[in-house]
């Protein structure tokens, strides 16, 4: 049976499922930031604790893939992205009750407090997996870019708020104050995301005839992974988004160790530095638009942004030897931008890509591409870690160290680049396939 398409999403549809992504921002950082810090300050535990939980969220979200593709066969996202934020919620607001615990039954405490990242890790999943998948096919392909960009930074806009209103109600600490905040924060996430998403996804796709017909998971993963253009992007999201993640817990501390920077100084150019994030994700969303978002644009932007990242990087391995001549803040600024560049063009193109391969597996395609993101960001900053200890010995400095981190990280972006230019052709490739099998079997 057919179905007349809903219309295109206008900006203020886009802007209400921004405002999911904020919700979703704000639960999530209330479980990585302040959790994180109450384990290893106010209750003394070892930082691995805290990071084991965050590592485990980003593993479960290795199911992005299955959770896509229950939204495929149900035809509808709107379910999967409110039961994904409940889940979330829950999973929240469990996390507090077990950090709280742990100041009184630690162990106790850290058991529940595995249950609770599991679930928030399963509701990132769910939520934000159909949520692009919906995002993508509701958005017109000319705005996608702005829509990458301004979903991303509606995220970012709900960690600042989150973090900056929590920080302040939760002085002094106490663990009812915590789980009072946390389970305030969840329920507004909650409620702000039911309001937003209410009718927003149009005529139920499920009840006109045209859900994914059923197949089995694994038939499902395997028949998207045998196409080229999803299998490709899947390897240049985790190459790229490994390289974006190995910075996270370097930058800071090479600031203070190799330029003597207090850490109020460090912070600063820290902050400087995701400024520069949102300038290149501003760049994107206003320049892409003029493009109308053609792929071989955001491929352009892509390249273009992962080359100037591994400029700004391959400068900063060897800023040691400049010592105080070193414009470090135009360079922390700079890699900020690169950052930010790539990473909306490439959220676009995977919104353009998503339903670039066989019909009824964008669920999946975009739970795999998800998967990929998570993994490596789970990976990036351990594995930037590991390098700089490896580092320091090799060279047998400090400095030396840090260079040889900033060095490899500026690798992987010039492989990521040389990833990217094939996107644009690879995706070109697949339409004239399936359009000429389409013209044979007709």
């Amino acid at each position: 049976m057919s179905q007349q398409l809903s219309a295109p999403l206008g900006w203020l549809g886009i802007l209400r499922l921004g405002l999911v992504q904020t919700a979703l921002g704000s639960v999530v950082v209330l479980t990585t930031a302040a959790l994180n810090r109450i384990m290893i300050v106010e209750h003394a535990l070892p930082a691995m604790v805290p990071g084991a939980l965050v590592a485990l969220h980003y593993a479960v979200q290795m199911l992005r893939p299955r959770l896509g593709h229950g939204s495929d066969q149900g035809g509808r996202r709107t379910p999967w992205i409110v039961g994904g934020m409940a889940v979330l919620g829950a999973g929240g607001i469990l996390a507090a009750m077990a950090t709280a615990w742990m100041g009184t039954a630690p162990m106790a405490g850290i058991v529940l407090a595995a249950v609770a990242f599991i679930l928030v890790g399963l509701g990132v999943g769910a939520a934000g997996t159909s949520l692009l998948v919906l995002l993508a096919a509701r958005v017109a392909p000319a705005r996608k870019p702005a829509a990458a960009s301004i979903v991303w930074i509606m995220m970012i806009a709900g960690f600042v708020v989150t973090t900056a209103t929590t920080g302040r109600l939760l002085d002094p600490y106490s663990p009812e104050r915590l789980v009072a905040i946390t389970a305030a924060v969840a329920a507004i996430a909650f409620v702000v995301s039911l309001l937003a998403i209410f009718g927003i996804e149009g005529r139920g796709t499920a009840r006109a005839g045209t859900a994914a017909p059923r197949t089995p998971f694994m038939v499902a993963l395997r028949e998207v992974w045998a196409e080229p253009v999803a299998r490709h992007f899947t390897i240049f999201v985790f190459i790229s988004m490994l390289a974006y993640s190995a910075q996270d817990l370097i930058l800071e501390p090479f600031a203070g160790a190799v330029f003597g920077m207090t850490l109020g100084e460090s912070t600063r150019l820290s902050s400087l530095q995701h400024g520069g994030v949102l300038v290149g994700m501003i760049l994107v969303a206003v320049i892409g638009s003029f493009a109308r978002g053609s792929l071989w644009a955001l491929r352009g932007w892509i390249v273009g942004g992962c080359l100037m990242a591994c400029a700004a990087l391959i400068a900063l391995g060897f800023a040691h030897r400049a010592t105080a001549e070193f414009p470090l803040r135009t360079a922390f600024f700079l890699l900020g931008i690169a950052n930010g560049t790539f990473a909306a063009a490439a959220i676009a193109a995977m919104m353009q890509l998503v339903a670039s391969g066989r019909p009824g597996r964008e669920g999946v395609r975009m739970g795999m591409f998800g998967a990929a993101q998570a993994i490596a960001f789970g990976l990036g900053g351990f594995l930037g870690t590991v390098i700089l200890d490896l580092g320091r010995l090799a060279t047998g400095s400090v400095a030396g160290g840090y260079g040889v981190v900033f060095l490899a990280d500026a690798g992987l972006f010039l492989v990521a680049a040389a990833l990217a230019l094939r996107i644009g052709k690879a995706a070109q490739s697949s339409r004239d396939g399936f359009g000429h099998a389409a013209t044979a079997a007709s």
